[in-house]
């Protein structure tokens, strides 16, 4: 077996979503493990480690090169996802794309709402910078739990998660860029902006130069760190200069080229990387646990029950009380399990809650109550799943008057990737 044909294989076998949520998980629970562990320091010392150039002030600690560095990897997938699917794929017609937008919205608003008035209640009012935490989905996450137990279930299904999750991931780039600049410096963002535009053009010539994409999009990242705002919004940006459609007589748009060629580094590195350098948080630490903590219990119940709450609830009033209606084979019993998945919130919860909190009492319990709120909800996702797909199906389940045509289903061949 020659080279080429390994590699072929290996980015398929990490590009799949089951593959993903388990890397994420193993990668995660490694860290856990270690930073609660007699290798503690070992783990603290190797999170700290200083490496980079230091006359471009990027002598950055391992950590900080994740979470900025390699997550914009990450980011630039999604960017490249978005793009797509707002230009040729679900989100370019609103009339299909208005409940699932619809659900994104409602399954931030009220996490947020949620993890706001639980700090009142419980006395931490100076932990609400954080209240972004519970807004966002994990789609890698997500999509794997499906994948895994969602079989029999209308693919269709596949469809709204993945809608609800790209919006919600726009909606967080929002956020993140909105709420958590503290300063910009103009001209480093100005300089940022004109490599995403060089970028842009390069991408769209006959024929696609590695050597020269690669640089030029280092380059407005290495710029759009040094303006303030955070790093990963680089990758989102170059990202919506990729073509959606094809072009020079191809047969596939750039979007999908691009994504095929980025996202097995995505998936099988820089999230699994990224996420142990994020999750390993000791659980006890200074005077008191931080299970003890308002901003451990309301990230978690945030997560779990406000994400439900707002994809489930906005959805019923939604087809309750506008023409719009739910895509072909689902019905409104098949977004409780829904609503549980995106509850997982994990990456982007993690930036999140680094960009939130510099104490290291209330940045450790957010990092906790997400972990915990991520795994309560992917195991009453898997397990409301596994419940409706055993449940009989009527005939027009999204209740629009005309009986269901799409009969895919989950598994029923290979629709894992």
């Amino acid at each position: 077996m020659d080279t080429s044909s390994i590699l072929t294989r290996l980015s398929r076998f990490v590009t799949r979503e089951s593959t993903g949520g388990i890397l994420l998980l193993a990668a995660a629970a490694i860290a856990l493990i270690l930073a609660n562990s007699p290798l503690q320091g070992f783990y603290a010392e190797l999170s700290a480690l200083r490496v980079g150039p230091a006359a471009l002030h990027l002598d950055l600690p391992l950590s900080v090169w994740a979470a900025d560095g390699l997550l914009a990897v990450f980011f630039f997938v999604v960017g490249v996802e978005l793009k797509h699917e707002l230009f040729a794929g679900s989100l370019r017609q609103p009339k299909e794309a208005a409940v699932p937008v619809f659900a994104a919205v409602g399954g931030m608003v009220v996490p947020a709402a949620l993890f706001v008035v639980m700090l009142f209640g419980l006395g931490d009012p100076g932990a609400l910078h954080g209240w972004a935490i519970p807004t966002a989905t994990d789609i890698a996450f997500a999509l794997a739990v499906l994948a895994i137990f969602g079989r029999g279930l209308p693919r269709a299904l596949r469809t709204f998660l993945l809608t609800l999750a790209v919006v919600d991931d726009l909606l967080a780039i929002i956020v993140i860029a909105a709420f958590y600049t503290a300063s910009i410096h103009p001209l480093s963002l100005f300089a940022s902006l004109a490599a995403i535009a060089a970028f842009g053009l390069l991408v769209r010539l006959r024929k696609l130069r590695w050597w020269l994409l690669i640089p030029i999009g280092m380059v407005a990242w290495g710029f759009m760190h040094a303006s303030g705002v955070h790093a990963t919004i680089a990758g989102v940006a170059l990202g919506f200069t990729v073509p959606a459609f094809a072009v020079h007589d191809e047969t596939h748009p750039r979007t999908h080229q691009l994504d095929d060629a980025v996202r097995p580094f995505s998936a099988g590195f820089a999230l699994p990387v990224f996420a142990f350098f994020a999750a390993g948080v000791t659980f006890t630490g200074g005077s008191e646990s931080v299970f003890t903590q308002p901003v451990f219990l309301a990230t978690m119940v945030a997560l779990v029950a406000g994400k439900l709450l707002g994809v489930l609830g906005t959805t019923a009033l939604v087809t309750g009380l506008t023409p719009f209606r739910l895509p072909d084979s689902i019905g409104l019993r098949d977004l409780l399990p829904i609503g549980f998945l995106c509850g997982i919130g994990f990456t982007v919860s993690l930036l999140i809650s680094e960009l939130s909190f510099e104490d290291g009492t209330h940045f450790r319990a957010a990092k906790v109550g997400i972990l915990a709120g991520s795994l309560l909800a992917a195991i009453l996702g898997a397990v409301l799943l596994r419940w409706d797909a055993r449940i009989a199906r009527t005939a027009d389940m999204n209740a629009d008057g005309v009986p269901d045509q799409n009969a895919a289903v989950i598994g029923s061949d290979d629709d894992d990737h």
